[in-house]
């Protein structure tokens, strides 16, 4: 019997079939969005249009040509089939900008938040894109040109024919691609494998081979300041670090709809204008929870540098991390801390991830070991997308109907927006069962809780669904989070701070540079790292 689908043909040939594959099949989301920027109010506009899957198909059959050697050339095209049909897919159906910033996350998410992202349409997408041209190209018999120079010739005739039409198309429209580009700044990060080999060298290259990596260590000098140390009782500071929560759907902000209820009867400060550092997890907490501004962050600095929770303890306070996330980003590296996914809590854990209340599980018998000033950092699962259906119990399931699956861009829209309102809702049981923890305490501690999300999310606005897009064009959704403060009436009264004048500052802009200034503030750690008009407090304390 013959072998089914038995092809052949020379190598010039197969790199032809090889770049019209992606150019027309694994890059056709980038060229259905780059011709949406389009006018098309003159024939200059069609024609450009036209040019750029020329300029898409020469630039591949040159990389072809160059690097598809007949030893090279399967398994390379497997692989980069394979990350541009995982990455179109991502593209498609979430708007998702695949760059660094994204390759990181790919590389730091846990288990639980990789398996969230598939389901039967991933699984058919992979298959019709992926493993159907992989099996047909391993099909292939290629038979080598003879004289063996024929090849190299053919080779290099087309790769120059290649850079040539290259060149004309760079002549005829540079005007018409220097504006798309420079008005469509993430359209360049939607061509496939190339943002994806890109964004996975970056990666690899500020993760393991850039700068000095030993430990730079930062705020050696704190030390507690007198006014916390004239103190009888001692102080506690809980942090709760929210997760994919966006202040647009925060009814403490102004959203219509009640997702606030227990936190307005709290007395709590909410901040209105507060922005993120990043877009993702791995971005923002290193970065709030480091001595740097948004504006001068260096990412690669800050994974060998110490940051607010190692000024804590060189400061004599007692730190604790609780987490729900997937992991601090190496913020908790160097102090306690304790994943309490793995407690294994069958109330509040199913077999791969954990509602957010499992972060106060048996928390106050840490709190009644407690004999020195302290802060507890709680890492929140928060809204975690696509599942939002997943971070609330069936108690909070408050705004119906809902959309109870990870393919959120095939729900109705108002579904969703009830889907990820109920876990605002959650959020907001789990802040409040947090305060009524910390009033328990007050005879015993000066008690405080600030809550600030990492990042914000996108629920189909332009096109948009979770979060990771790149800054400089990210929607407001993504980097407009909600910020609080809850102070108790002991801690107050301690430190001196005016409850009235704060409620006045709620309308100014925040952001997640304020975290590490105020902080240090609120447990009074005097260090060179502080920066007073950075913290939030400062102004309305009455020594201020």
């Amino acid at each position: 019997m013959k072998p089914f689908l038995k092809l052949r043909c020379n190598d010039i040939t197969f790199n032809l079939c090889a770049a019209l594959l992606f150019t027309f099949v694994l890059n056709g989301v980038f060229l259905l969005r780059a011709w949406q920027t389009f006018p098309y109010v003159s024939l200059q506009d069609y024609f450009f249009a036209a040019s750029i899957p020329v300029v898409l198909f020469c630039a591949f059959l040159l990389i072809f040509n160059l690097l598809a050697l007949p030893w090279l050339r399967k398994p390379l095209l497997t692989s980069l089939i394979l990350v541009s049909a995982a990455a179109n897919y991502f593209m498609y159906s979430f708007g998702t900008v695949i760059d660094t910033n994204m390759i990181q996350n790919v590389f730091e998410t846990d288990i639980q938040e990789a398996t969230s992202l598939f389901s039967t349409r991933y699984l058919i997408w992979l298959m019709l894109l992926g493993l159907l041209p992989i099996a047909l190209i391993w099909r292939v018999k290629i038979v080598s040109s003879s004289p063996w120079w024929a090849s190299v010739t053919w080779r290099a005739v087309s790769s120059l024919a290649a850079v040539l039409l290259i060149l004309m198309m760079a002549a005829l429209f540079y005007k018409d691609y220097a504006s798309m580009v420079r008005n469509n700044k993430g359209l360049v990060k939607m061509i496939t494998p190339a943002n994806v080999v890109s964004g996975v060298g970056h990666y690899v290259h500020n993760r393991w081979f850039a700068g000095n990596q030993q430990l730079v260590r930062i705020g050696t000098d704190a030390d507690k300041g007198p006014l916390i140390r004239a103190e009888k009782k001692k102080t506690l500071v809980v942090f709760v670090l929210g997760e994919t929560a966006r202040a647009e759907n925060f009814s403490l902000g102004g959203y219509p709809r009640e997702t606030n209820p227990k936190l307005k009867d709290d007395n709590v400060i909410y901040y209105k204008n507060a922005t993120s550092c990043g877009t993702e997890t791995a971005i923002s907490v290193p970065c709030m929870f480091s001595n740097m501004p948004r504006t001068q962050y260096d990412a690669e600095l800050a994974r060998h540098q110490e940051g607010l929770l190692d000024i804590m303890a060189h400061a004599g306070v007692n730190v604790l991390w609780r987490e729900n996330d997937g992991g601090c980003k190496g913020t908790c590296n160097r102090v306690p801390h304790t994943d309490m996914t793995q407690w294994q809590v069958n109330a509040l854990c199913k077999s791969d991830f954990c509602l957010d209340d499992v972060l106060l599980h048996r928390l106050n018998n840490y709190i009644d070991g407690i004999r020195d000033d302290s802060i507890i950092v709680l890492h929140q699962m928060g809204s975690h997308g696509p599942a939002y259906y997943q971070r609330y119990p069936a108690a909070m399931r408050q705004f119906t109907p809902t959309c109870d699956s990870n393919q959120i861009q095939d729900c109705d829209r108002q579904a969703l927006v009830n889907t990820y309102d109920n876990s605002i809702l959650y959020t907001d049981s789990m802040l409040d069962s947090t305060i009524t923890l910390l009033k328990s305490y007050s005879s015993k501690f000066n008690v405080a809780m600030v809550y600030l999300s990492d990042h914000g999310e996108s629920l189909g606005e332009r096109g948009m669904y979770l979060h990771g897009a790149p800054y400089m064009f990210a929607p407001e959704q993504q980097t407009h989070i909600p910020f609080l403060l809850w102070l108790s009436p002991e801690y107050e009264n301690a430190f001196g701070v005016k409850t009235a004048c704060l409620q006045q500052q709620t309308q100014n802009p925040v952001s997640q540079d304020n975290l590490f200034h105020t902080l240090l503030g609120m447990l009074n750690v005097q260090t060179r790292e502080y920066q007073p008009d950075l913290d939030m407090l400062q102004v309305c304390r009455k020594s201020g």
